[in-house]
């Protein structure tokens, strides 16, 4: 029985990545482009696609967790006070806590990326250094960003920036750094991680 309870349906993982993102398009165009109702419906989808995680006993990646947080708090205060600004503001301060945790990790001599994508990206720690110092100047870069277009454009800009522009700058971003994953890649390294 539990073993039945603990093993997650296929369309889990889809639902819980694009689940909520779907029914905020969905609401906002529907509704008339109420970025407040929105804001509600996205929240309700988050709480859900939490309680189905839980249901099914599978533990969320941190990113999930963090950005459910911040979420919650900001599509809260824009409920709350009948304030878009809220939820527009949400991106900026997303990408701020991870540059602030890049750089904090850099700091501390961990390179907090390491841990999080070793498993799909195996390289040593100077390309770990290297990755982390870039990602954390380029969260910085989208959340100047965010702020310029949320603060001189409409908000289906703005929402069409989030959504998709954030998305392919990330995509050409990471792209840019396949001569570091090329470069320091554990493959290509004997044991004490130079270069052969």
């Amino acid at each position: 029985m539990s073993k039945s309870i603990s093993k997650a349906p296929g369309w889990l993982r889809p639902a819980t990545e694009y689940g909520p993102l779907l029914t905020f398009f969905t609401v906002f165009y529907t509704s008339g482009k109420e970025l407040i109702t929105a804001t509600g419906a996205f929240m309700i989808a988050v709480i859900i696609v939490t309680l189905l995680l839980a249901v099914w006993r599978q533990k969320p990646p941190m990113m999930f967790i963090v950005t459910t947080v911040i979420v919650l708090v900001f599509g809260g205060l824009t409920l709350w006070f009948e304030d878009e600004r809220f939820i527009k503001m949400k991106p900026t301060i997303v990408q701020c806590v991870f540059a602030i945790v890049l750089l904090g990790g850099l700091y501390f001599k961990r390179p907090l990326l390491k841990p999080l994508l070793e498993s799909a990206w195996p390289l040593q720690d100077r390309g770990w250094w290297i990755l982390s110092w870039r990602f954390a100047i380029f969260f910085i870069v989208m959340a100047a960003l965010n702020e310029a277009v949320w603060r001189n454009f409409s908000t289906e800009v703005w929402l069409n920036f989030k959504i998709f522009g954030i998305l392919i700058l990330t995509l050409a971003f990471t792209a840019l750094q396949v001569p570091v994953f090329s470069k320091y890649k554990k493959d290509n390294t004997d044991g004490d991680g130079l270069h052969k």
